[in-house]
């Protein structure tokens, strides 16, 4: 295969050190032979990356905090510099010092980062975010639309660097009042893809062909969502099932998912930045 393959790898790691109760992973310990397992498969999948003779780019998402391992943060910083790898991210909540960054190719690294008011003094979480942006990381930050975190995403979108894309996912299991949504829209101007599931049924999706799930034993499934074998990593027979072909899950609600459903179109939305959910425009141009 010649093409571009963008991977998102999720390996065993499901331990983190937040305590959100809006996360079934909050304060979920792994033991030390599970975390040896983990650091062990993504290890292998490193080296599978390293490998490959064609465009790859590689977006980890941890159940856990996977920057607070060092295997997560030596495999960013190694695939950064691979002249194939395109990008290589990670979503994070940023809990881990940045210093790490220096070593990697900032052209190449990006963070998908998300605030947790109540979990992290506002201070600290900000302070991070201004050492990424000085020393040129791509990143992006996010909250999750709760009610209590209104205000304190306000602040948070009034006081990052300018240019800084603020996200807003929809709280899951919450629907909002135009009201509602109009407040977290005047933070994300984005708000809208989430705020709803989009139906999905039948429509051209870009995972299974172009984009694919990896879990920690090398077993590749479309995407996260759609349980469906395709093959094997390793062994290479994922790539004769890789082809066009339609979601044939009822809706999509999750940003990892459906921002490759190409008729939202939204690849041309955030353009250079899909992986970090980073969109094209500067979000004072978003319509």
């Amino acid at each position: 295969m010649d093409g571009h393959l963008t991977i998102l790898y999720r390996g065993p790691l499901a331990s983190c050190d937040y305590d959100c109760p809006y996360c079934p992973f909050a304060k979920r310990r792994d033991t030390p032979a599970q975390l040896r397992s983990d650091r062990t498969a993504l290890e292998r999948f490193a080296a599978w990356v390293t490998a490959q003779d064609h465009p790859v780019s590689v977006l980890f998402t941890p159940w856990g905090e996977g920057l607070v391992r060092s295997w997560y943060r030596r495999a960013l910083v190694d695939l950064s510099h691979l002249p194939h790898v395109e990008r290589v991210a990670i979503q994070t909540n940023l809990s881990h010092r940045t210093a790490w960054t220096a070593d990697a190719d900032p052209a190449k690294l990006a963070l998908w980062t998300t605030y947790h008011p109540g979990q992290v003094p506002y201070e600290r979480f900000l302070g991070k975010c201004r050492d990424l942006h000085a020393r040129g990381v791509r990143f992006s930050v996010g909250v999750v639309g709760q009610p209590e975190h209104l205000d304190a995403a306000r602040r948070l979108r009034a006081d990052l660097p300018a240019g800084t894309y603020l996200w807003v996912n929809a709280a899951e299991g919450r629907t909002y009042t135009d009201d509602e949504a109009a407040a977290w829209t005047e933070l994300d101007p984005l708000f809208s893809y989430s705020r709803r599931p989009h139906a999905s049924a039948g429509r051209a999706c870009r995972t299974g062909e172009s984009v694919i799930s990896v879990d920690g034993d090398g077993t590749v499934r479309r995407c996260h969502f759609v349980p469906t074998v395709l093959g094997n990593l390793y062994d290479g027979s994922f790539r004769e099932a890789l082809r066009p072909r339609p979601c044939p899950l009822h809706t999509c609600d999750c940003h990892i998912g459906y921002v490759h459903l190409e008729p939202l179109g939204l690849y041309d939305v955030f353009a250079g930045g899909v992986l970090e959910r980073i969109p094209h425009l500067n979000p004072a141009q978003l319509p």
